[in-house]
């Protein structure tokens, strides 16, 4: 099957970020074959698509997620303890794998009408997540958290890498779906179990690692306390930084640190929204991806960041660099679409098969429409996409040459079931958080 693009304002987000107007763009089965600039190529019985000078542009990357907690959005928001008080509880009473599934396809039928098209995810009973995932249609990098706190799937740590062994199992070999191993943190697998991570990781090592590294104060104090040293060393002493390994927050590190890091090779997940709502200061972002590390724009979970969509997180990526540098000039709005696409697939290991409009890639991508008053008049596409497109402006999504959503309609999931399954669990969550206030 051939599908052809027309008629389309082409950012193909590569190297030097170029913005072609009157674009076009062929696809051949799973594969972008060739790409140009005015009149379209004819081809016989190809399904040709006018994009109305609308933009096309890869499908955005979010490498950092926990895509089932969207049953936990908005659940106490204003409480100061509300990870003890309520979610841990519940997580261990409610996560269940059919309350993953439920979760998950939410999560999946937001990502998609928002044009995220690869999501890396960190949570429990990760085949269930990959499963749907592979339902969606869309691409996912699932890990399996690891951690001594008693979650929900696993009693023994033995346990957890047994899940692991399940996941990497089950999604051997699959085009769209990659297993991954997610030691928690630093404070919550400690060096031993990291160093045993380290250990399988070496034996598995087409399997990406997913980690939470210097997110927050009672992190620092842990690591200090327990070890005498920061986050970053600890995972270093436990020989678990390394090239790919995918960092999530990243906000407590120094300048050596991300010399280290860098040296490495690590690459990071930033969650500038998430991380601001629960006042955790501001990454150093700017200094992070000039030293050579790769970021890419996160949501985090939809517990702390409340949406998956990456527009919503474009401004504040983009704001805080600026306050923190006290100028308009740190991260343009055309590297932040940047870290959402090409840098975010480097993130993740997979720049060589996704994150650019280039023959030769999987044709994974959007197209938004720029009809809103809201966008117009634009000078600066980039700036528009970074500080007045939204979610809703996302019209079409493509992965692997397959339609996941045309015209706002999503193909791949029935979304009344999926609401219907969400909001059942939602109950259930809303009568617990009661009899917990009624005990006290």
């Amino acid at each position: 099957m051939t599908t052809l693009i027309t008629n389309a304002t082409l950012l193909p987000c590569t190297p030097d970020m170029p913005v072609v107007e009157g674009g076009w763009l062929r696809i051949d089965g799973e594969t972008i074959t060739a790409t140009g600039a005015g009149l379209a190529p004819q081809v016989a019985g190809a399904e040709v698509v006018d994009a109305g000078g609308g933009v096309v542009m890869p499908g955005m990357v979010n490498p950092h997620c926990h895509m089932a907690m969207t049953l936990f959005r908005g659940l106490g928001e204003d409480v100061d303890d509300r990870l003890y008080r309520y979610v841990l509880p519940m997580e261990r009473k409610f996560v269940t794998p059919q309350m993953v599934r439920a979760g998950t396809a939410l999560a999946a039928l937001e990502l998609i009408e928002a044009g995220v098209t690869t999501v890396a995810d960190m949570y429990y009973f990760e085949t269930e997540v990959g499963r749907v995932v592979d339902k969606a249609g869309i691409r996912g990098v699932v890990g399996q958290t690891i951690a001594d706190f008693n979650p929900p799937d696993h009693k023994t740590i033995d346990e957890g890498f047994a899940l692991t062994e399940e996941l990497v199992a089950e999604f051997a070999g699959h085009s769209r779906v990659t297993a991954s191993i997610a030691p928690h943190a630093p404070y919550s697998t400690d060096i031993a179990v990291m160093n045993l991570v380290a250990r399988w990781a070496d034996d598995h090592p087409d399997v990406p690692v997913q980690i939470h590294l210097a997110e927050m104060d009672s992190e620092m104090e842990w690591c200090a306390k327990n070890h005498n040293m920061r986050p970053v060393e600890v995972v270093e002493k436990a020989g678990l930084l390394r090239k790919g390994l995918i960092c999530a927050h990243c906000l407590h590190i120094n300048d050596s640190e991300i010399e280290r890091m860098a040296h490495a090779q690590v690459c990071v997940a930033h969650n500038a929204r998430s991380n601001a709502k629960a006042g955790r200061g501001i990454a150093p972002v700017e200094a992070m991806r000039a030293a050579g590390i790769p970021v890419g724009v996160a949501t985090d979970g939809p517990m702390s960041g409340n949406t998956l969509d990456l527009f919503s997180q474009f401004a504040p990526v983009t704001m805080f660099q600026k306050l923190a540098g006290h100028s308009r000039k740190p991260m343009p709005a055309k590297e932040v679409i940047r870290m959402a696409t090409i840098e975010g697939a480097k993130v993740l290991g997979m720049d060589g098969r996704v994150g650019s409009l280039e023959p030769g890639k999987q044709a994974d991508l959007i197209r938004i429409d720029m009809s809103a008053p809201r966008v117009q008049p634009i000078y600066d596409l980039y700036s528009t996409l970074v500080f007045a497109s939204m979610a809703v402006d996302v019209q079409d999504v493509m992965v692997a040459g397959q339609w996941l959503m045309r015209g706002r309609e999503v193909k791949t999931l029935e979304r009344r079931k999926v609401m219907r399954d969400a909001l059942q669990v939602a109950a259930e969550f809303k009568a617990e958080m009661a009899r917990i206030d009624a005990a006290g």
